[in-house]
């Protein structure tokens, strides 16, 4: 259902839009989850380590998708809110067409540089073999990931939170169910984990398509909105460049930060398997701890964006003040949560007699839990650059926090073994949480006088 935004009481819309954001995204990490149980529990630590390995790799990936379609997103939000339906349309027609192009070129050649990748990053070699093959599979499917970011990504921008949720719910129960299906039934082994997360992506894009074609009349596209007429061709090349100028600094920020986990993760690897495991698992875990921020985010983005679209400066300060006080607190609630559970969780899933494993992932997460109010933070201040499309501030901090993250990494892991690393992330979130910030209140403060200027 299209949701407009621009009315009503701000923090009570963006609370209502981030619970559906919220249940959406702890279904998404069960396709994550099911690895780690399904593969941990049936296959052994070093399956799972074999697929911890790989995983930042593979988030990197998606990172750079996920940003350049919620990039897109943003401009269809902001035509949304200033009313200008055949502006949706023309945005829908070009984000799509933009998307499948990248995601295509993408995925071709991340299959070809894989191997060289994977003896960069420093995966052992009895879990090399598994590795290549889990993540060659997922990429070969990243256009139904991508199809399905974006449809969602389109969906949310109008207002519509819920929908995207259930689907996920579906595709995530069907996740499991392959998962299992190909591994115990059909003896798959690792790539068999990689192939129900693709096959459950793919699902999710079928019925995102005809919800889509049943229910949101606004998409109805017609063959003329995917006509680019020669009398239209410099208003066209604006439209695209339009996208492209947000879209394309997302997938950067977003590759920026994959990049960092990346680094982390090529460093953890030269530790062994138990430390992988641990640091996956635990990493995992972790997610689902920062999903509310997360969700409060994602919300900030759309709702910014439907209000700056709107000119109602005056919403999106006091709905990003009111959400990041919401967002102080949870941050707060749910980093006492993993200080004092977190371990019996990891233990849930990988098995309680790996007590090896589960005592390195508790110490990472006795450690982060510390700083979640600056990642809060960076959710908060991040999405809300982006939606009013601004995303040179949050790709200037990501560079920053990728900067930081990868020498804390290094430095910290010769020093001090793996412990240095469980530090990297943290100092990392501090330095970008004090850039977006300064970044946010700068751009506000200008859009201000420029509207007063504008009297």
């Amino acid at each position: 259902m299209i949701k407009d935004l621009t009315k009503g009481a701000p923090l009570k819309l963006i609370l209502l839009f981030s619970v559906p954001l919220l249940i959406g995204n702890i279904f998404q990490q069960f396709y994550n989850l099911a690895d780690i149980v399904i593969v941990g529990r049936t296959l052994g630590v070093q399956a799972l380590a074999s697929v911890g390995a790989v995983a930042p790799l593979f988030f990197l990936i998606m990172f750079a998708i996920a940003g350049m379609t919620n990039g897109f997103a943003v401009i269809t939000g902001q035509k949304f809110g200033a009313c200008d339906v055949c502006g949706v349309r023309r945005s829908v027609v070009v984000s799509t067409i933009l998307s499948v192009v990248v995601t295509i070129f993408f995925s071709l050649l991340c299959a070809i540089v894989m191997k060289p990748a994977l003896f960069l990053m420093n995966v052992p070699q009895n879990i090399f073999q598994d590795a290549y093959y889990y993540i060659q599979i997922c990429v070969l499917g990243l256009i139904a990931a991508n199809l399905y970011n974006l449809m969602a990504s389109i969906l949310r921008a109008l207002g519509d939170s819920k929908t995207p949720l259930y689907f996920l719910i579906l595709s995530s129960v069907l996740n499991i169910f392959l998962a299992l299906l190909f591994i115990l039934e059909f003896h798959w082994g690792v790539p068999g984990s990689a192939v129900a997360v693709v096959l459950s992506q793919a699902f999710s894009v079928v019925l995102c398509y005809i919800y889509i074609k049943k229910r949101f009349p606004i998409l109805h596209l017609t063959k003329s909105d995917w006509v680019f007429k020669k009398e239209n061709r410099k208003q066209d090349i604006e439209f695209i460049k339009e996208h492209l100028q947000v879209g394309f600094p997302m997938a950067v920020q977003f590759s920026v930060l994959g990049i960092g986990v990346l680094i982390i993760q090529s460093v953890c690897n030269t530790f062994g398997a138990d430390v992988i495991a641990a640091f996956t698992a635990a990493l995992r875990i972790e997610q689902i701890a920062t999903m509310p921020m997360i969700s409060f985010g994602v919300a900030v983005s759309a709702f910014v964006a439907q209000n700056f679209g709107a000119n109602n400066i005056g919403r999106v300060r006091y709905g990003v003040i009111k959400t990041s006080i919401i967002n102080w607190i949870v941050s707060i609630l749910m980093a006492l949560v993993m200080r004092y559970w977190g371990a019996d969780i990891v233990g849930c899933f990988i098995g309680s007699d790996k007590t090896a494993v589960i005592k390195i992932a508790h110490d990472y997460l006795w450690i982060s839990t510390i700083f979640y109010f600056f990642l809060g933070q960076i959710f908060i201040f991040r999405n809300a650059l982006q939606g009013m499309g601004r995303p040179l501030i949050p790709l200037t901090s990501s560079v920053a926090e990728l900067m930081i993250r990868s020498f804390a990494a290094v430095y910290l892991a010769v020093k001090f073994s793996y412990f240095g690393i469980f530090y990297a992330g943290p100092i990392a979130w501090i330095t970008a949480s004090i850039i977006l910030a300064i970044g946010y209140f700068i751009n506000i403060k200008k859009i201000i006088y420029r509207k007063i200027g504008q009297r």
